[in-house]
Order: C-alpha cells, then sequence, then structure tokens
C-alpha cells in the first residue's frame, strides 16, 4: 500500500477549527513527524491526546516509524503480511523494536527480583541471530532476534539479558505449525509483553537449540524464551563471559544447531548505560539505524 494511498486529508466541508490548524490532518501530521525523524516519544505523546489523534498514529504513523528505522527488516516483514498487515499492528512492533520488556520470573527461568521494562536507546535485530534460536526441524523461518540487553543483578549473580524479536510469515512458519501439530499448550500465566496475544514457552515445547546460548553468551539452559501467537519473541538469559575451555566444549558438542554467518561480529551486549532512550535508535539486520529527536 503507497504512502498516498494510506493518507487521509479531510474535505474541507468536514473540517473543524483545530482541523484547520491541521492538528488532525494526515498529511500535515506525516511532514511534521518526518521533519522530527519519527521521534518515538514524541509519538506517544501525540497518540495520548485524545481518540482521534490515537487512531490516526495508529493506523499510519507508527508503520512509517517502524520503516524509517529499519527499512530492509519493515521490507522483509512486510512482504509476507496479508495486505501488508503485521501480526498484532504496527503500534505493537514499534513497541517491540523500541522498548524492552523487562522480565519476570517463571515456571523454567527463575530471578531473585523481577526487572521493569524500559525505552532502549541502542538495539541491533539480525536476522543471522535469529537462525541460532531455530532448531533444524524449524530451519527456513525467518527470525529477526535483537542483541540481548544487559541488566547488572548484583555482584552475587550473573547479568541478566533480555531479548526480543519477531518472524516474517508466522502464520506459515514451520515453528508454528510444530507448536500446533504436537499440540503444545499456550501459557496460562503469561501474555505477550508487546500484543497481550498468548504465548508458548519454547523451553517447554523442546525448540530451544544449544545455539541459542552460544549466540547470547549464555549457557544451555540458562535461558527461556517465549512466542506468541502473533509472531512476537521475547526471552531472558544469564550473560557469562565466555573462556577459552567454553569455545572449545562448543566446537567438541557434535551439536549442528548453530548457524553463524563470521561477518555478523558474534554477540554484542547492550550495556547498562543505554538503558534509558532519549532519542531511540534501531536497526536490522546488523544496520544500524539512529531516530533523531529533540533534545
Amino acid at each position: 500500500m503507497t504512502l498516498n494511498r494510506r493518507l487521509r486529508p479531510n474535505p474541507p466541508s468536514q473540517r473543524s477549527d483545530s482541523d484547520d490548524l491541521g492538528i488532525l490532518n494526515e498529511q500535515i501530521l506525516f511532514l511534521v513527524f518526518r521533519s522530527m525523524k519519527w521521534d518515538i516519544q514524541a509519538l506517544c505523546s501525540t497518540a495520548s491526546v485524545n481518540h482521534k489523534l490515537r487512531a490516526i498514529v495508529k493506523r499510519l504513523l507508527w508503520r512509517e516509524l517502524c520503516a524509517h528505522s529499519a527499512p530492509r527488516m519493515i521490507e522483509s516483514l512486510e512482504s509476507a503480511a496479508p495486505s501488508g498487515r503485521i501480526g498484532g499492528g504496527w503500534h505493537t512492533l514499534a513497541k517491540l523494536m523500541f522498548f524492552c520488556c523487562g522480565c519476570e520470573p517463571t515456571l523454567n527461568f527463575k530471578v531473585s527480583r523481577p526487572t521493569p521494562g524500559h525505552f532502549v536507546k541502542s538495539s541491533r535485530f539480525s536476522k543471522t541471530s535469529g537462525q541460532s534460536f531455530l532448531t533444524k526441524r524449524c530451519r527456513g523461518d525467518l527470525l529477526y532476534v535483537s542483541d540481548p540487553c544487559e541488566h547488572p543483578m548484583g555482584e552475587k549473580e550473573d547479568d541478566l539479558g533480555i531479548y526480543r524479536g519477531v518472524f516474517k510469515g508466522f502464520d506459515k512458519s514451520k515453528t508454528r505449525a510444530y507448536l500446533i501439530g504436537r499440540r503444545v499448550k499456550l501459557e496460562e500465566r503469561v501474555r505477550c509483553p508487546y500484543c497481550g496475544a498468548p504465548e508458548w514457552s519454547m523451553t517447554a515445547a523442546g525448540l530451544v537449540p544449544k545455539s541459542a546460548a552460544r549466540r547470547l553468551g549464555s549457557h544451555h539452559g540458562a535461558l527461556e524464551y517465549f512466542v506468541c501467537v502473533n509472531g512476537h519473541m521475547h526471552g531472558s538469559c544469564w550473560l557469562v563471559p565466555l573462556s577459552s575451555d567454553d569455545n572449545e566444549d562448543d566446537e567438541m558438542d557434535g551439536s549442528d544447531d548453530s548457524d553463524f554467518d563470521d561477518n555478523d561480529g558474534g554477540v554484542r551486549r547492550i550495556g547498562y548505560d543505554d538503558r534509558t532512550a532519549t532519542n531511540g535508535s534501531m536497526c536490522s539486520m546488523g544496520e544500524e539505524v539512529v531516530v533523531d529527536g529533540p533534545a
């Protein structure tokens, strides 16, 4: 769908005084936010003003923010989306791109205290990293995964890594077909932090390959992640510095689950100082894109 078809300028006969000022004119709103380089916090503030602005932001501007921030990833996701509709909506994808969802203790992953969610200053989404989260039976799916956002948990605990991702064409994916074919139960107490949909635990489903831990810089069994019915993924892991012995063990364990790209640069952690975002930034497939906004 082209931008001109998405924009809906109000006819002159239907415009109120506020419309004449441009606040509800979609073309003007588009130009204003484009000049602001799609500042995420300004969009959130605009969407909270009233119902009409929220509807415009939801229908038009969230998609433009995503496309500006990660053009190659969005082009790929849209190519598998019916009528250009992303599972859960563009507002949920924008939240996934710009928001670390935090961590709550679960049945398979225990933490000493909950970690709240927060806007991120920098992230990197990579389809090469996503391959490390797919078992052999699910190879052929395309999954974009962020680098882990690092959260110090204290001197006596390893750092906590929180990551998130999204499937391309999840409705037709091998991962979804396996989950449904094996009648894997949806989690009763966990919902997607981005769209609110029911989720499967990949740990409970036995779909966590060893390559996921290696990609994250963790140990096998020290992580968990979930996938919702709309194809959003999020998870947590304990980040342990890898020693030379760990690398040797990985090479000798005989696992063929890994699928690394030598040019991908390995794991890259997002540090504690990056936790608070004032301008926001995003990248896809190893391409980092910074979204500037007012200071």
